[in-house]
Order: structure tokens, then sequence, then C-alpha cells
């Protein structure tokens, strides 16, 4: 079953790290990307520019509506993903507590739905 993998974290405290701290994070998230990737459960997965550079979009009675920014407040942002495949939910999450993001955000893991999902 495919799963993504959400990692929410406050984009202010990225202006406040060290290099050395920022240069520690990205070692680690490199070595988790290896490591899923080595176990072949890996799908896909990007980092995501800053929230200021989001666009949300709303169709209201046919009327298109773009505002800057995310579509909710809130003190965490989305800030990548990974997509992957593994048997089921316990999996997921304990390749989630793996990820760097759970260690100083959170990540949210939502069942993708597949084919037959629509079919019910």
């Amino acid at each position: 079953m495919q799963y993504l993998l959400m990692i929410y974290r406050d984009e202010s405290q990225a202006a406040t790290m060290s290099d050395q701290d920022r240069g520690a994070m990205l070692a680690a998230y490199g070595a988790f990307t290896q490591e899923i990737k080595k176990e072949g459960i890996m799908l896909a997965g990007d980092a995501l520019k800053p929230v200021a550079t989001a666009t949300t979009v709303r169709v209201r009675s046919g009327d298109v509506m773009h505002t800057d920014g995310p579509f909710a407040e809130t003190k965490e942002q989305l800030g990548g993903y990974y997509l992957i495949e593994v048997p089921n939910l316990d999996d997921a999450l304990k390749v989630a507590a793996r990820l760097p993001g759970s260690w100083y955000g959170s990540v949210e893991v939502r069942p993708v739905m597949g084919h037959e999902d629509y079919a019910q």
C-alpha cells in the first residue's frame, strides 16, 4: 500500500539554525533518503519551497479565486513529502518515525487511495 509522509515544520526555525545544525539536518535527510531507496520503498519525495511561495486556489459558484499563501494559518507548514510503498500502516509509521522531520516537527502519514477504493 502507498502512504504519503507529509513533513510539517515551523519555517522560522530554519532562519535561526547554525550552518553546522543545517548541515547535520541535511545529512540526516540524505541518509534517510538513501536508506529507504535501498529498502526499495521510496516512490517519490521532494522538499517544497517556503510557504510564502504558495498560492491557494478556490472555485466558488464558478468564480476562480487565487490567494497568496497556504490554505490555513498554522504554526507548522508543509515542507516536503515522501511517497512510500509498504505493506501496512504500522510499517509506514515506523518509516515516519525514522524521518528527520519527525524529530523537530511532525509527519502526517496518510494512505493513498487506490483504484480499488473508488469502486466502493
